[in-house]
């Protein structure tokens, strides 16, 4: 039997990772071929030069296509940006009293999707997040009921279509195709998450270079969304700034010797730093830079925070919060981001990998390996062999588990 093969490709503001992964015959995923490249022509998740970033993709790409050895002609994309949005819509249909099916599902999905939208707006996701039927609500899989009524309420993520398009002309210059695009912290939820976290209620947030992206998992659906338009590359920026560093020396500053806490760096600690204007190095103390940090990451929290307040699910979130992306490699940032929100915290990348893996058990590479894992579960194979990372085989009948979570 041949097995599936799968691409993601993870368009970030920093890097460019396009990722080949074969599914085998012990249900798991071996990835194939790796193509790492810094990213151009993306600013806070958003295309601003289309040559560049066509160029960084082609270049990922090109080098996946070299390491597995084949040919990539479509893939699952990542997508961030101020400009997703999400929004919450009930869907109704009749069942006349008979057994629900099928299709009844698919009609409720939707009808919750048959939303007014801008002309400049496209949906990129529609999330269940629990159907009622017949008045009884909390139910999680109303296939083979008796019912009149039937009705879904869902979760829907919008993006302006315009950047969508951008997006997808930067990859097609490369002659591939985009299979579906897919919100950062759901690929990323997808191998950071424990099945227990998502029931209990728990927070992935994915803090990248140019914007901090997360998702709300309560009783293993996903309830809201939201993208930030802040990052790693701010903490870089402020550092360059209030150093007068040459921005690249502010990232390698922030690499080796940052901490996002002030007061968990001792006071006799100095680093060796050349800025602007100086014809010598000079040592400056590492609790100056810790406070340019620490100040700049206590920001991205409390939006976080006041996000999640906004919606009023800051109750509902025992299991806490999840950092991945990037920027959670930097030293402190979970006892920083427990100390500002009041809820538990870890950094999680991604495990248990197979085939070409010795760069990506990092925070970095959550989306790309996440990449994989949504488009197994969203892939409709009919393989018997071709497993839901959690739910068990995606055949006919499996795809009743792939609707329990979401309608692409």
């Amino acid at each position: 039997m041949e097995w599936p093969i799968i691409v993601g490709i993870d368009v970030g503001t920093t890097k460019v990772c396009t990722l080949v992964a074969r599914l085998e015959a012990d249900k798991r995923l071996r990835i194939l071929g790796v193509g790492i490249e810094p990213s151009h022509g993306m600013r806070k998740g958003v295309v601003v030069d289309l040559e560049k970033l066509s160029g960084a993709i082609a270049r990922s790409i090109d080098k996946a296509e070299r390491t597995a050895g084949m040919e990539i002609t479509s893939g699952w994309v990542s997508v961030a940006g101020s400009h997703v949005s999400s929004l919450n819509n009930r869907g109704v249909v009749g069942i006349g009293g008979r057994v629900i099916q099928q299709h009844d599902i698919n009609r409720a999905l939707e009808a919750a999707a048959a939303v007014t939208l801008p002309h400049n707006r496209e949906i990129v996701h529609i999330i269940q997040r629990g159907f009622t039927v017949d008045g009884q609500n909390g139910v999680r899989v109303p296939l083979g009921m008796h019912a009149y009524r039937l009705e879904v309420e869902a979760h829907i993520i919008t993006a302006a279509a315009a950047s969508l398009k951008n997006l997808r002309q930067c990859v097609s210059a490369s002659g591939v195709d985009v299979t579906q695009f897919v919100l950062n912290p759901l690929a990323s939820g997808e191998v950071v998450l424990t099945e227990t976290e998502r029931e209990m209620g728990v927070i992935v947030c994915d803090i990248g270079g140019g914007t901090t992206d997360f998702a709300i998992y309560i009783e293993g659906d996903v309830w809201h969304t939201k993208v930030l338009s802040v990052g790693g590359d701010h903490i870089t920026s402020d550092i360059a700034q209030g150093l007068r560093l040459p921005l690249a020396q502010a990232e390698e500053m922030k690499v080796k010797h940052g901490y996002a806490m002030r007061s968990e760096v001792g006071s006799e600690e100095h680093v060796t730093v050349r800025p602007f204007g100086e014809t010598k190095s000079i040592q400056i103390s590492r609790q100056e830079l810790s406070f340019i940090i620490e100040a700049r990451v206590e920001e991205i929290f409390d939006l976080v925070l006041k996000e999640i307040k906004r919606t009023g699910y800051d109750g509902l979130l025992p299991a806490g919060i999840v950092l991945t992306g990037g920027t959670s490699s930097l030293a402190g940032i979970s006892a920083l981001a427990s100390e500002v929100m009041g809820l538990p915290a870890r950094v999680a990348c991604p495990e248990k990998l197979y085939g070409m893996t010795d760069r990506l058990y990092s925070p970095a590479y959550s989306t790309s390996v996440g990449l994989l894992n949504w488009a197994l579960l969203m892939s409709e194979v009919t393989a018997p062999a071709v497993p839901s990372k959690r739910k068990g085989g995606i055949d006919w009948k499996g795809l009743l588990n792939f609707l329990e979570r979401l309608l692409p």
